[in-house]
């Protein structure tokens, strides 16, 4: 990029990030003091904003890149984690979410303390704050900073090392993202979301289309009777034995980690529970759901794509997405899809983290810590320990680099 792309890339970037910002606090600023008011944004969630937060907390840089070099390098294969997400959505929407909001719960250790019993709950807390403190919060984090690295080149912008880069990286992201996710509770979250994620979904879905066009020089849909007649393997949707998902473990393994995810993830079933009624928290449930199952045009597709544009040219199948982007998209849309990426990495970190604080405030201060606290104390207990975990996780993030394995 020249100077003068580099300059318009970050001024684009930077522009959008204020607007949702900006509208993210003005949509959210003195809803925060009460219990329902922070954890679950006023019991006042429309359909629009659940499946805004819904997908964005879901779709982050690993999915873009991960999924898109699974196509690159295999088929279509990795689409079926998209299209099983849809039935699981279905079936929160339809089964669980009218149990979950007939019991007014704040947490899922809530209910399953109503259903079983308190050693339940307990162990449950256990396991949602070490899942999310020790793995989601940093690896999310990680994840975010290598991406951002890379589409900035972070190290000759500061004239740093990579290691010294990657910690500045971590250390912004996570410095924005505790904000949102501290200070400005579910709402600010869920309102954030939903802005970056109407933006996601734009810039994802223009990408193919204009892959298409230089795919075919110039005709859209030259570019697509191309894909469709060169290298047709790479559309196999059915994998086998030594594809990334074998056919067989769409109806097993697949669909069970889907209907956890999607059902009792307590990071995304907290929009639901925050939905105004039964018939809000259904809409937008079944909204995510439908924009799931055309995931694949955005996480799957434009890896295929790549493939006919490079080849097999590039050294690592995760580049395929990144590489693409640049070839076809304008320095202004750069910006734009920088911002947007941007917002996907801190919704999955601010995600986590403002569901770490949930669980705390609810099922650890309130129910065993301090049983007469109030709304407020309970508030603000969350927001403290929020703090604290959100600095844990920018001292552990760096040291996952350090992990044999990655």
């Amino acid at each position: 990029m020249s100077t003068t792309d580099i300059l318009l890339t970050v001024s684009s970037c930077i522009f959008f990030m204020g607007l949702v910002a900006w509208i993210s606090y003005q949509k959210t600023k003195g809803q925060t003091q009460s219990k329902d008011g922070y954890f679950l944004a006023g019991r006042s969630l429309s359909g629009i904003f659940i499946a805004g937060s819904l997908l964005l907390t879901n779709l982050s840089a690993e999915q873009l890149v991960g999924l898109n070099g699974s196509a690159y390098g295999f088929n279509m294969t990795s689409m079926a984690w998209e299209v099983t997400a849809g039935l699981a959505i279905v079936i929160m929407a339809l089964i669980l979410l009218p149990k979950y909001l007939r019991g007014a719960f704040t947490t899922l250790p809530e209910f399953l303390n109503a259903r079983f019993d308190d050693d339940v709950r307990r162990l449950s807390v256990l396991l949602f704050m070490l899942g999310y403190g020790l793995i989601t919060i940093p690896s999310v984090l990680y994840s975010g900073s290598i991406a951002v690295l890379r589409l900035f080149d972070v190290p000759a912008l500061l004239n740093v090392d990579y290691s010294t880069a990657l910690v500045i990286t971590i250390l912004f992201i996570g410095c924005i993202g505790s904000v949102y996710a501290i200070f400005g509770g579910l709402k600010a979250v869920a309102v954030s979301d939903t802005i970056n994620g109407i933006g996601l979904l734009i810039i994802g879905l223009l990408i193919p289309v204009l892959g298409f066009i230089a795919l075919g020089e110039g005709s859209f849909f030259t570019g697509i009777e191309y894909l469709v007649s060169k290298e047709t393997q790479k559309l196999n949707a059915i994998g086998n034995a030594d594809d990334p998902i074998p056919f067989g473990t769409i109806f097993t393994g697949m669909l069970l980690v889907n209907l956890f995810y999607w059902g009792t993830n307590q990071a995304i079933i907290q929009r639901a529970l925050g939905a105004k009624n039964l018939k809000e928290g259904q809409k937008g449930l079944l909204l995510a759901a439908f924009i799931k199952i055309l995931g694949p045009l955005i996480v799957v597709l434009p890896g295929i794509i790549a493939f006919h544009m490079f080849g097999d040219t590039l050294n690592n199948p995760d580049a395929a997405n990144p590489t693409l982007i640049t070839k076809v998209l304008p320095a202004s849309l750069v910006g734009f899809f920088a911002a947007v990426l941007f917002g996907a990495i801190l919704s999955s970190f601010n995600s986590a983290l403002n569901s770490s604080i949930t669980l705390f405030g609810i099922d650890i201060y309130k129910s065993y810590l301090n049983k007469n606290a109030s709304e407020r104390e309970t508030v603000w207990a969350g927001k403290r320990f929020g703090i604290v975990l959100a600095f844990f996780a920018m001292i552990v993030a760096p040291l996952i680099a350090y992990a044999p394995d990655g």
